[in-house]
């Protein structure tokens, strides 16, 4: 009996544990829930804050808070560019705003379409004679680009501004697959196509290295140029000419190099700035800690400003990310998902479609899914426009051929029309070790392909074949489109990437312009008149569960410590150049990592510029790079 009372008690202690346990969770989320959407109509006089702690890209990846918690990462953010934008239109017009604030403490980047889109927006601020400021620790060449716009740059004390660029080194593994005795099988069209290179090469082909130096000089003269016509003063010609003379000049103080080279205007720190800010938007009457403004945030101000629903509806359908088979998404343009989207507004009566991509391509299968879907649009008599973001190449090029009409701008990166599929095979590898592989067959075909065996001529001489007739495919796709014949396209195609201004050349795309743009055409093409439409995007409705999550585990504008104030925890230009490394070490083991992959045949452009993720200065982010190479070699498990 006293056992059983013993077992009762803790049966009796668990269940009132449990109960306390989910009663708590039932008020956090409810908490939580009450507090997640920032009711409109309370902007406040002062100052328009946006906080870009993170990267600002076309689609924001939806964040899963719970593996965060479990890996212990530091959430990150994104922000859709077209947010962005929207605010700093809004701020223009609003008499309420007074300044606007840009807080890039901890901004990891945007795509350079995105970058002048957001200096065209802040230009239109300043334009309505209201001051545009911005603040950071270190602005790195994205920053220096958003500062370059604004009417007042500040930079704290202990930073600065450098500019560094585009272009960098590539990893390759030729040798290293040599020395495992790891045979990469590679088919490939196009004498451009370079994303295998790293898996057969040791260095870069002169046909890589020249298209290469081409498109990153284009982009660099675009960059420049943006730069020099915002801020006319900045000494861009020393900062990138001379650097170590340039901060050697300041005696190594590299915020007072940034201030003489005319890259920021203001030294000061976060208290400094606040101060300046509460001066030109009054101060904050619910925070009265230092450097404090009156301000809104983001969110809240976006809020409080609905998008038109009135007159015919144009649908805005995103392709962003890599391409990949399934309902991936969003942040990745996962086929199967686009494609529902697009069939479920089929019949929502659009009057027009306009296609935004961002995207490097991928999976040639979802590609096809995608583009077919668009191509049912077309059918229907509904006119299809498409815009190019910042990346719309190799398959992002494939869902771009149902326009009847492609906009794209300078900084665009386009082409890259070609096809390839990858295999690795282990024969070489097991014989090594005294591993050796046997059988009988039937066929030819029998067990292929053969990963450990290796791969028969016979198998290997259909991939090649399958690989050719797809890039004849895309070949076909492109000329009809374009109205060009497909040997005509194949010599502008063969994997070679191009910048928007070529490719407008090329009749690659049809005009400049930028998302509004396409829209507005569009809308033209469906003869509706000004006023009597408007846009909406197709898109997945988020997970509430997952919305709950997230909003209790990121920081949220009004409520983060200090609220009213910049600054905190911004990254110095040290951090910023580690997250860098970070980042491209992660790239290049993710790149690695698709020599073991099961993939189709793709038309991804490996080479094209990456769009920025967002930065952390968690220890815990560090690991997920480091596990992935621990995979790669076999370390650990899947």
């Amino acid at each position: 009996m006293i056992f059983a009372r013993k077992v009762w008690k803790l049966l009796v202690a668990v269940k009132d544990g449990l109960a306390l346990l989910f009663l708590l969770l039932f008020f956090l989320l409810l908490y939580v829930a009450l507090s997640a959407r920032p009711s409109a109509g309370t902007v406040r006089d002062g100052a328009l804050l946006l906080r870009l702690d993170g990267a600002v890209v076309e689609e924001p990846a939806t964040q899963d808070p719970l593996r965060q918690f479990v890996s212990g990462a530091a959430p990150v953010s994104e922000y859709a560019a077209r947010d962005v934008v929207r605010a700093l239109r809004l701020a223009a017009m609003d008499k309420r705003v007074k300044a606007v604030v840009l807080d890039l403490s901890r901004f990891s980047g945007a795509g350079l379409v995105h970058l002048q889109d957001i200096g065209a927006a802040m230009d239109r601020v300043r334009a309505a004679k209201k001051p545009v400021l911005t603040y950071a620790v270190a602005y790195a060449d994205d920053g220096v680009l958003l500062a370059a716009h604004a009417s007042e740059a500040w930079v704290n004390p202990f930073g600065g501004a450098f500019v560094v660029g585009p272009g960098g080194n590539r990893l390759f593994y030729a040798r290293l697959l040599d020395k495992l005795k790891v045979t990469a099988h590679v088919f490939r069209v196009g004498t451009y196509k370079s994303a295998i290179e790293p898996f057969t090469r040791d260095s870069m082909s002169p046909e890589a290295r020249e298209n290469a130096e081409s498109l990153y000089a284009a982009l660099w003269e675009a960059w420049k140029a943006d730069v020099a016509r915002a801020r006319p003063k900045a000494d861009l010609a020393r900062v990138t000419g001379d650097p170590v003379g340039w901060v050697k000049g300041a005696q190594g103080d590299l915020a007072k190099a940034s201030q003489a080279a005319g890259l920021v205007d203001r030294i000061g720190d976060e208290v400094a700035f606040g101060q300046r800010v509460a001066e030109l938007a009054g101060k904050s009457t619910l925070d009265t800690a230092p450097g404090s403004f009156a301000h809104t945030p983001l969110r809240t101000y976006l809020a409080a400003h609905k998008s038109d629903t009135g007159g015919k509806a144009v649908g805005v359908v995103t392709i962003a990310g890599e391409i990949v088979d399934g309902d991936a998404g969003p942040g990745t343009a996962g086929g199967e998902r686009i494609a529902g989207l697009l069939d479920d507004a089929l019949d929502d009566d659009l009057a027009a479609l306009v296609v935004r991509v961002d995207s490097p391509g991928g999976s040639i299968l979802a590609s096809e899914q995608i583009r077919t879907a668009i191509g049912r649009y077309k059918a229907k008599g509904v006119p299809v426009v498409v815009s190019m973001a910042n990346l719309a190449a190799s398959g992002g090029y494939w869902v771009s051929t149902p326009g009847s009409r492609i906009f794209a701008e300078p900084g665009t990166v386009t082409g890259s029309i070609g096809v390839f599929a990858l295999i690795p095979s282990f024969e070489r590898t097991l014989t090594e070790i005294g591993v050796t592989s046997d059988g009988a067959k039937t066929t030819p075909l029998s067990g292929q392909p053969d990963v450990l065996g290796g791969l028969s001529p016979e198998v290997s001489a259909m991939i090649q074949a399958n690989v050719e007739h797809s890039y004849g495919r895309f070949l076909d796709l492109v000329g009809k489109a374009r109205g060009k014949a497909p040997q005509d396209v194949d010599r502008i195609a063969q994997g070679r990437v191009w910048d928007g201004g070529a490719a407008r050349q090329l009749g690659l795309v049809d005009q400049f312009g930028t998302l509004d743009d396409a829209v507005v055409y569009a809308a033209k093409a469906a003869k509706l008149e000004d006023g009597g439409w408007h846009r909406t995007y197709l898109g997945t409705p988020p997970d509430s569960w997952a919305q709950l999550l997230a909003q209790f585990a990121n920081r949220d504008e009004d409520s983060a410590p200090p609220a009213g104030r910049v600054g905190a925890g911004g990254l110095d230009w040290t951090a910023i150049t580690a997250g860098r490394q970070q980042a491209a070490a992660a790239k290049a083991l993710r790149n690695a990592m698709r020599l073991t992959s099961v993939r189709g045949m793709q038309a991804y452009c490996l080479e094209c510029p990456t769009a920025p993720r967002p930065l952390s200065d968690r220890a815990a982010d560090s690991r997920g790079w480091l596990i992935a190479a621990a995979r790669l070699l076999g370390l650990t498990g899947a």
